[in-house]
């Protein structure tokens, strides 16, 4: 729950007339800070899909409200939450009033209370017998060869299925002895961030910024990344979504609960950039979003394979837009009575039904680049339908943060 506001409403009708009332009275400037957002929208980018817009320009609370029953109501497959998502990105694109509007206030308190009602829909606690269709909708779209991937069962909820779990052995952990290899936290599309982070100082790398004081919320650890390392793993709805250890060692911090904002992207385009996800986008975003963070201690290995000291691995998953939830299992919840020792590729916990990423942050000269060997998986030859369900790369465009536009 956001700190310093009334409980979160019970049912979609509750929540409606809270903001009718909000907007009605203008309490705290709620409409003042609609009015200002609304009529700060900008146009859609040349080819944005008829299926992504929405008519944000009508006058009045009624137009959100309308939004918002649509939306609770969605009879989704793979790709329709994700609509919905992008709908309402309108409102903060390139639209500073807009983005002011949903990340503070009760503008943010408002896609809090909307965010935690679609989290009891999706749990079974509102409800509860229509997700069984559904369910059966996504195991369609996604098709026999992906679902053969994951083990079936009865799933009860949306939230049991989409955090669904692999089929053993279908992940195996690459080097798992070798303590110097690192892998991939989860099923993600991975971008280099920032190869010179500042602890304290806010840096821009084309424009490109990252805080890591701030993103790891004052940690005394920030400080080991001084000079070091950012890289972003984003995963996409359909994937598997259990985030795992990227090294061996032991977890000496962590935090499964960083309030912050669920919605606000500046330009949630330019974040899929014609299917190159996260590549160029100013990452600053994220430290206002809610997340967690881990600080694992690891060892490093000299040229003959013996100790090069200790050091330290930060993994910081947010939740981005929709449910937004950061789930630990109970081993790595905080506060932690004594480091917990991990192996590498060992799960650590889920994100439920919503867009995610990890950040991972390595120290100074110790991960310069994403390095592959021959033979090992850079990717997949997708199909079309999916490209175009998730990526939409017809009206994606270069970001301007990397081509000078």
């Amino acid at each position: 729950m956001t700190q310093g506001y009334e409980p979160f409403s019970k049912s979609l009708d509750e929540f409606l007339d809270r903001i009718r009332n909000w907007y009605e009275k203008d309490e705290k400037e709620f409409k003042k800070g609609y009015d200002a957002a609304i009529h700060g929208i900008k146009p859609y980018p040349d080819g944005t899909p008829d299926g992504v817009k929405y008519d944000w320009k009508k006058p009045g609370i009624e137009t959100l409200c309308r939004f918002f029953r649509e939306w609770y109501g969605w009879e989704s497959g793979v790709h329709n939450g994700l609509d919905y998502i992008e709908k309402f990105s309108w409102i903060s694109y390139e639209n500073e009033p807009g983005r002011n509007f949903v990340i503070s206030g009760l503008g943010r308190y408002m896609t809090a209370d909307f965010t935690n009602l679609q989290g009891m829909q999706m749990d079974g606690k509102l409800d509860g017998d229509k997700w069984h269709e559904v369910i059966g909708k996504w195991i369609d779209e996604l098709g026999p060869k992906r679902m053969d991937e994951y083990k079936v069962e009865n799933w009860k909820t949306f939230n049991e299925f989409f955090v669904r779990e692999i089929k053993d052995g279908r992940r195996p952990v690459d080097a798992k002895d070798d303590i110097g290899v690192v892998v991939a936290p989860a099923d993600c599309v991975i971008n280099m961030v920032v190869d010179n982070l500042t602890a304290k100082t806010r840096i821009n790398v084309k424009t490109v910024t990252l805080s890591v004081d701030e993103l790891l919320h004052g940690s005394e650890y920030a400080r080991h990344f001084d000079g070091g390392t950012a890289v972003s793993c984003v995963l996409m709805p359909d994937s598997y979504h259990w985030y795992h250890a990227p090294v061996a060692g032991e977890v000496v911090e962590s935090c499964e609960d960083v309030e912050g904002a669920y919605y606000g992207f500046r330009n949630f385009p330019d974040l899929l950039d014609k299917g190159d996800v996260g590549y160029g986008y100013d990452y600053s975003d994220f430290e206002k979003f809610r997340r967690g963070y881990l600080i694992l201690k690891t060892q490093y290995l000299n040229a003959s394979g013996g100790p090069d000291g200790e050091g330290y691995v930060g993994m910081v998953p947010v939740g981005l837009n929709s449910i937004a939830s950061v789930n630990f299992l109970d081993k790595f919840k905080s506060p932690l009575q004594r480091p917990v020792t991990v192996e590498k590729g060992e799960r650590i916990g889920n994100f439920k039904y919503g867009g995610s990423l990890n950040i991972l942050l390595f120290e100074k000269d110790r991960f310069p680049a994403v390095q592959l060997l021959q033979g090992q998986r850079i990717g997949v030859l997708e199909q079309t339908e999916r490209t175009a369900k998730l990526f939409r790369g017809s009206y994606r465009t270069r970001s301007r943060r990397t081509n000078g536009r």
